[in-house]
């Protein structure tokens, strides 16, 4: 329905808000002279590698995300490509969360460039739904020069599906009412959530649409994918929440995740991804001043299969590299390498304020010694946001390159 239209539903009201080609935005934005140009960050061009994000120029020329960046090249010789700056895009985005933040108190940021907000009961402080998204877009357009895109919808699923389906600088509304009817008019492929496997194992079945998939009974479609992953179309293709992003704990926590747009295997690939999590929650954790112990590392497979794993240290986490080592750890304990992997979260749980003198440590290690430079970091831009210092570490290793997610704004 259009923007203008108003939520019929007296339960509850959601916003999923997606910023656009994120990484290729930035740079855009920083480098005028790239703008209209199709833009490609991730890979060196002649490496091992893969597209992060390409702005919606390079699209025309068929670039994806996660495409091989020699593919790419193929494509589009004359692009623009460029590193992934990931300090940089942490510091934009950290100014985009802090205004959606000011919007509701039930605040859920999912990744770098997405969040969801619960705006149940905020309409007598804001005014309807489509006028409060006018307004976040209004003044993040002002504040950073982006566009975004906002779904708004009944659940978490549908407010995903929505932003989704009016980009770039969409504003999309599904009613309550209208839920099953909007899902049934998307491509299967338009499922968040569902990948290439799944959709050549339902294409072989002659499930090629949303309404023959929610014409298919639940029993088939566990024995064509196994229970989760039957679980999860069946509710997806009515326009329930299949509880993908779980409200966090009761307890303060901080998390990232990312979906890819093709499944991982590969090890290298796997660490980058783990890295740059780690690096985004730990830049968050610092920014807002505070503290955690207990990191938490989420795997979802192909098959929609789920598992959590943490650990709680003995001392404050004090660095992304340790965050990281941390994840690793538990990755370890739980990979399953027969499975491609989906989807990847880091969280850091049981988080608060520091209160107090912290205990030192005996011996000065080198996660003390790069706490300290983070913080200093953070404090820099905090003072003076035209600084741009970004660790190496971010442009190269762990890895070759920061996967796609599974719809790349």
């Amino acid at each position: 329905m259009s923007p203008e239209g108003e939520i019929i539903n007296n339960n509850r009201v959601f916003f999923h808000v997606d910023l656009d080609a994120f990484y290729a935005s930035v740079e855009q934005i920083d480098h005028p002279e790239y703008r209209g140009k199709p833009v490609i960050v991730g890979a060196k061009p002649g490496s091992r590698g893969v597209v992060s994000t390409c702005s919606y120029e390079a699209r025309k020329f068929g670039i994806k995300s996660a495409m091989p960046i020699s593919k790419a090249y193929r494509l589009c010789p004359n692009g623009i490509y460029l590193p992934v700056r990931m300090k940089r895009y942490m510091e934009v985005s950290q100014a985009v969360m802090d205004i959606l933040r000011e919007y509701t108190p039930t605040f859920q940021q999912i990744s770098i460039d997405e969040a969801f907000l619960d705006m149940t009961g905020t309409e007598r402080l804001f005014g309807p739904p489509a006028e409060t998204a006018k307004e976040i877009k209004q003044r993040v357009k002002e504040k950073t020069g982006l566009t975004l895109s906002i779904g708004i919808a009944p659940n978490r699923y549908l407010a995903k599906l929505a932003s989704d389906y009016d980009k770039p600088d969409g504003l999309y509304i599904v009613r309550a009412e209208e839920a099953e009817k909007f899902v049934e008019k998307l491509e299967l492929k338009d499922l968040w959530g569902v990948g290439k496997k799944t959709l050549e194992k339902l294409r072989q079945s002659n499930i090629t649409t949303v309404k023959k998939l929610k014409a298919t009974p639940k029993s088939t479609l566990v024995r064509l994918l196994g229970r989760a992953a039957a679980e999860y179309l069946y509710k997806a293709a009515r326009g329930i929440d299949p509880g993908i992003h779980q409200t966090e704990n009761k307890t303060h926590s901080i998390s990232s995740e990312a979906t890819f747009q093709r499944d991982l295997k590969d090890l290298s690939e796997i660490y980058r991804a783990l890295f740059e999590i780690s690096s985004q929650v730990m830049y968050r954790l610092l920014r807002e001043n505070k503290r955690s112990k207990t990191v938490v590392l989420k795997i979802r497979y192909s098959d929609f299969t789920t598992l959590t794993v943490q650990k709680s240290l003995k001392h404050w986490v004090t660095s992304s590299d340790e965050v990281y080592k941390t994840a690793k750890e538990l990755f370890s304990l739980k990979w399953n390498s027969t499975k491609p992997i989906r989807l990847l979260g880091i969280g850091l749980h049981n988080v608060e304020s520091p209160t107090g003198i912290a205990q030192g440590e005996l011996f000065q290690n080198d996660f003390n010694k790069m706490h300290k430079i983070e913080e200093t970091i953070v404090k820099l831009k905090n003072k003076d946001s035209n600084i741009k210092i970004t660790r190496a570490s971010l442009l190269t290793k762990p890895g070759t390159s920061k996967p796609g997610r599974d719809n790349p704004g």
